[in-house]
């Protein structure tokens, strides 16, 4: 990362008046959490540690783990017959993650990858949203990890407290064990921090453009030109593609990864051969909830932001046809002129839909009112409605939109692999 990781946003705020935000905004959580997890490569000693930190934590300590922590002469309850898809799935993910963190951090710098110079060009609401985003992702991070490292640390301690005499060791048993113990469970949370947090890098992205779709929509409700309506969009528009560029390898390769993982899994478990129950499945539940979760929350995110990028058409639309609607009864039948004034097309009260068909992450709302019949000409407004039905804004990957029929289908054949998965540890366990 860029000596601007020191500090993500500007330290001097006289230097660019504009550039107003609240104090929250310096991101301390956020730069700490990135050191915690040796991002930082702003420097040729720290690009050392953070790639010394990867090789060990995510590659050296798994396969160590693996190949002598084995125990296969460990009675039922402590044997691993699923750790190599555990630790091969959870070291693919870390490397994918931490190879395009790397990436995007070397190429772009954190502040440039998060749009934060861009800030200073949207509205104040704008920014204090994604102030309020920002604040919120290291937490949102522990939200996601803590549950499940609680649940990874219970079973390591009960897995090492129990077969302590059956479990490989060198010199004394208890120290030894505590610091294997340790190191596995420093390995499982830093693989699975760093897939969760680039994870949340995605969400942050698409979340600043939904603010700004949310902004842009409000365009329609006072009096506006089509130039600076156009000129708007084409920016949102830009920075679509760009987020999509920036992330379609990254999210290709994690569905890809996921499902193999969750196929791979399913197959080992539904052998003849093969015994399942809790002690020796747990781990590989918890692996699959930690990947579909990462997953879910990249595919949510792509998702919205698409479905408001294309709410933006159907709100045009409205805002065309009102306006057409209310200079043709204004002229008494005649061809609408771009004279015409009308203050208001339609009293506020009027419900043309019932409110339960609403949906609160739309922006196509139904009650909105245009209030100005002579912001532009009949055929402006044609030409913009034209131009956005022929120009869907959206997330993409390698050209394939994103919207809300992938995410259901990919959602629903990855929560239906999690949860065979779940019932069979479940139902063995009673």
């Amino acid at each position: 990362m860029e000596n601007e990781t020191q500090s993500l946003l500007p330290k001097n705020r006289s230097s660019n008046p504009s550039y107003s935000t609240p104090e929250g905004l310096e991101l301390r959580s956020f730069r700490l959490g990135l050191n915690w997890f040796c991002l930082d490569q702003s420097n040729l000693w720290k690009v050392s540690l953070s790639w010394s930190f990867f090789f060990v934590l995510a590659i050296g300590v798994p396969i160590i783990s693996h190949y002598v922590l084995l125990c296969s002469n460990c009675d039922e309850k402590h044997r691993r017959p699923y750790d190599a898809v555990v630790q091969l799935s959870l070291s693919s993910f870390a490397a994918v993650s931490f190879i395009s963190l790397s990436s995007w951090a070397r190429k772009y710098g954190i502040r440039k990858f998060l749009f934060l110079d861009k800030l200073c060009d949207v509205s104040d609401k704008v920014r204090k949203g994604y102030a309020e985003e920002l604040q919120k992702s290291m937490k949102l991070l522990c939200v996601f990890v803590l549950p499940c490292l609680a649940a990874e640390s219970a079973y390591r301690i009960w897995w090492y407290a129990t077969g302590a005499s059956q479990i490989p060791y060198l010199g004394n048993m208890y120290v030894s064990d505590i610091i294997v113990c340790a190191l596995q469970l420093a390995s499982w949370l830093y693989r699975t921090s760093i897939f969760i947090l680039a994870c949340i890098f995605y969400q942050l992205t698409c979340h600043l453009q939904i603010l700004r779709l949310e902004d842009f929509a409000q365009v329609f409700q006072k009096e506006t030109e089509v130039r600076s309506i156009l000129a708007e969009h084409l920016r949102i528009r830009r920075n679509l593609r760009i987020i999509s560029h920036r992330f379609r390898l990254f999210l290709l390769l994690s569905l890809v990864l996921v499902t193999a993982s969750q196929f791979f899994a399913l197959l080992m478990t539904t052998r003849t051969t093969t015994a399942v129950n809790i002690y020796e499945v747990g781990e590989l539940a918890l692996c699959s909830i930690s990947l579909v979760t990462g997953l879910f929350i990249c595919l949510r995110s792509a998702t919205k932001i698409t479905h408001r990028a294309q709410a933006i058409t159907g709100l045009a639309a409205k805002w065309h046809v009102c306006a057409t609607i209310n200079s043709f009864d204004e002229a008494d039948g005649d061809t609408p002129m771009a004279q015409v004034v009308s203050p208001q097309m339609y009293p506020a009260d009027v419900d043309w839909e019932s409110d339960e068909e609403d949906e609160g992450d739309d922006l196509d709302n139904t009650k909105l009112v245009p209030i100005f019949a002579h912001t532009v000409s009949f055929q402006k407004r044609q030409a913009l409605v034209t131009y956005l039905e022929h120009n869907r804004a959206g997330i993409t990957v390698y050209g394939f939109m994103v919207d809300r029929t992938g995410i259901h289908t990919i959602f629903g054949i990855e929560l239906a692999l999690l949860l065979w998965l779940l019932n069979k540890t479940i139902v063995n366990l009673t």
